[in-house]
């Protein structure tokens, strides 16, 4: 289990028991384990009791059931069809994938919301017509509960989201130095300094301890990306 699951259960450090054994992630990196806790996990009325190994570790899952909970659920997953097959009394029960997989829509429908220019939704073609019809509604009488841009989302709580860096504390940082930038990009970088700005996400500070270069990279729509240099930062 990682963190989001952790925290979005109302999960404290007091609620885990002792886990001594370290695991080896993905990348081969050695993880120690914060503890290790049981709880009821419930599917399609099934209820199994599951002992989860939590780790302060980023993933972009939020938990990975092993071997027990498949053999208690008596469930055969596929990684090549993204969906976990149920066998019941009767026939071969199927649960689709979470998210993008093998049965995401293909054809979309783009609808525009005047008088944005920028703001639409895609809409799947194979869904009925009276429920495309109803969703748009939804959406559209709940738009501003979108954030339509990264800039619409000021003052997010780092207990939601943070962004680190993965850089050894026991060395220290280095500023990098000021590399001057060509005439088309300075005009860009400042535009998207002042956004970042003003919707919070950055902060000036006068004697950084470390320092990283900016770079401006085209995109596939002709637009200018501004990119943090991060290759030397320790």
């Amino acid at each position: 289990m990682y963190p989001d699951l952790f925290k979005g259960l109302g999960l404290k450090t007091k609620d885990l028991s002792n886990y001594d054994a370290p695991l080896v992630g993905f990348n081969g990196r050695m993880v120690t384990p914060d503890g290790q806790i049981l709880l009821p996990v419930n599917t399609e009325g099934k209820e199994v009791m599951v002992n989860f190994i939590v780790v302060s570790s980023f993933s972009p899952y939020m938990a990975i059931r092993g071997r027990p909970w498949n053999h208690a659920m008596r469930v055969v997953p596929s990684t090549l069809h993204v969906k976990v097959n149920f066998y019941n009394d009767h026939d071969v029960t199927v649960e689709p994938p979470k998210g993008k997989g093998t049965d995401s829509a293909k054809d979309l429908i783009k609808v525009s919301i005047l008088p944005y220019e920028n703001r639409c939704f895609y809409i799947g073609t194979s869904m009925k017509y009276k429920d495309r019809v109803n969703i748009l509604l939804l959406l559209v009488q709940n738009l501003e509960i979108f954030a339509w841009s990264p800039y619409y989302v000021p003052g997010v709580d780092p207990e939601f989201i943070t962004h680190k860096l993965n850089v050894d504390p026991m060395f220290p940082p280095k500023k990098q130095k000021l590399r001057r930038s060509a005439k088309q990009y300075v005009e860009v970088m400042k535009q998207e300094v002042e956004r970042l700005k003003l919707a919070g996400v950055i902060k000036e500070v006068y004697f950084p301890k470390w320092l990283s270069n900016t770079m401006v990279v085209k995109k596939k729509n002709g637009k200018w990306r501004v990119c943090v240099d991060f290759t030397d930062l320790n």
